[in-house]
């Protein structure tokens, strides 16, 4: 039994349950299972999660909000250390919950790093749901009665990979959540979503942090240390905006494996919720194809675009120079993206962000009044028309702009036009009616032949036999 999920942001106010346990009890597997589908990236090793991700859930009617956090192990925690920095975390998620769900190998039983988060929990005086997790069938239902032990009350029998006993479960969370609301109200209207997007070890966990004000994604010179997508609202520039850290992308998505492949199917989920992504770039490095690879990815997804170069600071002038020519050069695809010059480090010039993520949504969402395009269409056609091919010169008839967000115009005209005069008019439009920071598709509507209309006499008469 799986629960119904949400396709819509579930608001700020659900209640937020936290999912917490040791290294591969099974937390993301049973977070899927919840879900009713694969989410969270799971994978054969311990340590896959690492920062606190959040993911929005139905059930029986009642919206909440599911917490995965990396293995809590409490006898590493103030250490300097990657992992107990993901133990830090989930004491965060637990500190920020309604409730807890507590994961427990039931085939392994009560350990003592068990016992001592249990303590811990004890102490919160947040409810908690003690999930015996990997008891597939009957045969381990005794080994559940172990588990009283840590005083936490009574544990739930679950499967997280055959969903036995998931429906039960999830009864026990509902009745444990304070107040839980009944439906979640579509958020529109909500704050705009920002996609973090860029290379491992860009800046894009840093710049989340220095906007939050804390450690909300963790960040270690390991590249590929966010698996999955982190999500934070932040206020800047009096609007709140909800940043979408993602996993940084390798390689060519269909090189990826195992939890790098879900790590970057996750990526693509959160550019395709995203309204305008932030591709981040080592300003200290050359360009490289991956960065190019990941602009093209943006544009293909038809979202809104501002290129934040990181590492400014580390840039000497003379690299300044060259390097603004070298983005001409190789990002002539996306010149009219804005581009920011930032330190994630330092938060130097981050306050630049806003505007240009407000004139990027801004070209996104702009229309042109049909009048007015056409009257412009007209001249432009006048003084260069389209090239003859075929030995016919196709005319352009007329302009309507078909969407926005992307904005989308359709020529129709009564042969094809070329890629090329297609460039050229969207090129064009840019210079007339601004849209920066937005791509544009243009495309051609070849307005159909008449026919001879049914019952009509053709005009070649049949001779008469004599």
């Amino acid at each position: 039994m799986t629960s119904e999920t949400s396709s819509t942001p579930v608001p700020v106010s659900v209640p937020v349950v936290a999912v917490v346990g040791r290294p591969n009890v099974g937390k993301s597997t049973l977070v899927n299972r919840i879900l009713g589908s694969r989410q969270a990236v799971v994978e054969d090793v311990p340590g896959v999660t690492r920062d606190r991700v959040a993911y929005d859930a139905l059930w029986r009617g009642r919206a909440f909000t599911l917490v995965d956090t990396g293995g809590w192990e409490p006898s590493i925690e103030g250490k300097e250390s990657l992992a107990a920095r993901v133990a830090g975390q989930a004491r965060v998620a637990v500190d920020a919950a309604d409730a807890v769900l507590f994961v427990v190998d039931a085939t392994v039983g009560v350990t003592d790093a068990d016992a001592t988060v249990a303590a811990v929990l004890r102490r919160s005086g947040k409810p908690v749901v003690v999930a015996a997790n990997k008891v597939d069938d009957t045969k381990a239902e005794p080994e559940v009665a172990a588990l009283w032990s840590l005083g936490l009350g009574e544990p739930v029998p679950v499967s997280a990979l055959h969903g036995r006993g998931s429906g039960d479960l999830l009864d026990v969370i509902l009745d444990a959540l304070p107040n839980a609301p009944k439906e979640a109200d579509e958020d529109e209207g909500g704050p705009r979503r920002v996609a973090l997007l860029g290379r491992p070890n860009v800046g894009k966990s840093s710049l989340l942090n220095k906007l939050a004000g804390h450690e909300r994604s963790l960040v270690d010179p390991v590249a590929g240390t966010t698996r999955d997508p982190v999500d934070e609202l932040i206020e800047l520039g009096g609007t709140t905006w909800r940043f979408v850290d993602t996993a940084g992308i390798r390689r060519r998505f269909r090189e990826n494996q195992g939890a790098d492949y879900y790590a970057a199917l996750r990526t693509a989920g959160a550019l395709d919720r995203a309204e305008v992504a932030v591709v981040l770039i080592d300003a200290s490095e050359p360009l490289s194809e991956q960065d190019l690879r990941i602009v093209s990815m943006v544009i293909e997804a038809g979202r809104a675009l501002v290129i934040a170069y990181n590492k400014w600071d580390l840039v000497d002038e003379e690299r300044q120079h060259y390097l603004d020519r070298e983005i001409d050069r190789q990002l002539h695809t996306a010149r009219w993206a804005p581009r920011v010059n930032i330190s994630a480090a330092t938060g130097r010039h981050a306050d630049r962000l806003v505007p240009a993520l407000e004139k990027a949504l801004a070209g996104w969402e702009t229309r042109v009044p049909t009048g007015r395009l056409n009257a412009w269409l007209t001249g432009l056609v006048a003084s260069t028309p389209p090239p003859v091919r075929g030995g016919r010169q196709p005319k352009i008839l007329f302009a309507t702009q078909a969407g926005i967000r992307p904005p989308h115009f359709v020529l129709f005209a009564s042969g094809f036009l070329e890629a090329a005069y297609r460039r050229f008019v969207e090129r064009r439009l840019r210079e007339e009616f601004g849209f920066e920071g937005s791509p544009i598709q243009v495309s051609v509507r070849v307005r159909a032949k008449r026919e001879s209309r049914p019952g009509r006499r053709s005009a070649t008469r049949t001779p008469r036999r004599r």
